[in-house]
């Protein structure tokens, strides 16, 4: 992806090196979406885990971010801005106003609305702040883990994560809110499926403006759907334990992933995010 020299985001909160102690809430992939999926087969709670260090132990220790990490910051906060121009536009078009969310760099674990999270869950989105969060460390997770290499795998990740607040914007999440509780924990699992995949295809919009702008370079989309790809539960759960268990999907499938991430490529626009009213997905 074409960024250097490019615009960056004014919505970007460094907390690097301010960390407090503290497990994870729930984000795009990880070792800690591995530990929960084991943890909830085994009949316990997530959230016995994202809350199990106590979150008043603060750490203030200087903090010096390598060369590299310097430069991913700053390559996020260009998609960041990317984001922003595609959905501003896009949002006026709706004859709505995009309110921006702020990205989060933080390391080891951070405290958001939404509780105490660790690097560990990898880039997550709170609704309770519009915060995205992110441990730049995910980048190399994303490498070596998933085998997801590249600086376009990083943006869809981002793209994803800024995909739930357009969904918290226009009101899908709230739904999902109002649905919790009334249904099993199996069918909300599916209901969570094509929340996570409209995410994916919002990710594909914004893929899509940003070719539009000649800003991809060679193999970037290949490396958006490996990343894709490579975070479906199916591939965590054989990585993980050997075996799937379908009922217990949060993200939907690779397959499924990188399909919804081509298809919001494709049409570059809303026309057929409605994942919630396909027959399949």
């Amino acid at each position: 992806m074409k960024w250097k020299g490019r615009a960056k985001s004014s919505n970007v909160e460094d907390r690097r090196g301010r960390g407090v102690g503290g497990a994870a809430i729930g984000g795009l992939g990880g070792f800690g979406i591995i530990i929960m999926i084991i943890y909830a087969l085994l009949g316990g709670n997530p959230g016995d885990i994202m809350q199990s260090i106590d979150p008043g132990q603060t750490q203030n220790v200087p903090y010096e971010a390598t060369q590299e990490e310097e430069e991913l910051a700053e390559f996020v906060s260009v998609v960041l801005a990317d984001t922003e121009v595609v959905w501003n536009d896009i949002f006026a078009d709706l004859g709505k106003e995009y309110n921006e969310p702020k990205l989060v760099l933080f390391t080891g674990s951070v405290q958001s609305a939404c509780g105490v999270a660790g690097a560990s869950t990898g880039p997550f989105y709170c609704p309770g702040d519009k915060n995205v969060y992110i441990d730049l460390s995910f980048y190399n997770e994303l490498k070596t883990q998933f085998k997801a290499p590249g600086d376009f795998a990083m943006a869809y990740v981002i793209a994803h994560e800024v995909g739930h607040h357009i969904q918290n914007e226009l009101g899908i999440i709230a739904q999902m809110d109002e649905i919790r509780g009334k249904v099993s924990k199996e069918e909300y699992n599916k209901y969570n499926v094509r929340l996570e995949l409209q995410a994916d295809y919002l990710a594909g919009v914004w893929a899509n403006h940003v070719q539009g702008q000649n800003l991809l370079e060679e193999g970037d989309l290949e490396e958006a759907l490996t990343a894709a790809s490579a975070v479906g539960d199916d591939r965590i759960q054989m990585q993980s334990q050997g075996y799937v268990v379908p009922d217990s999907f949060t993200h939907g499938t690779s397959e499924q992933r990188k399909r919804w991430f081509y298809k919001g490529y494709e049409a570059g626009d809303l026309s057929q995010w409605d994942t919630f009213s396909a027959n399949e997905l």
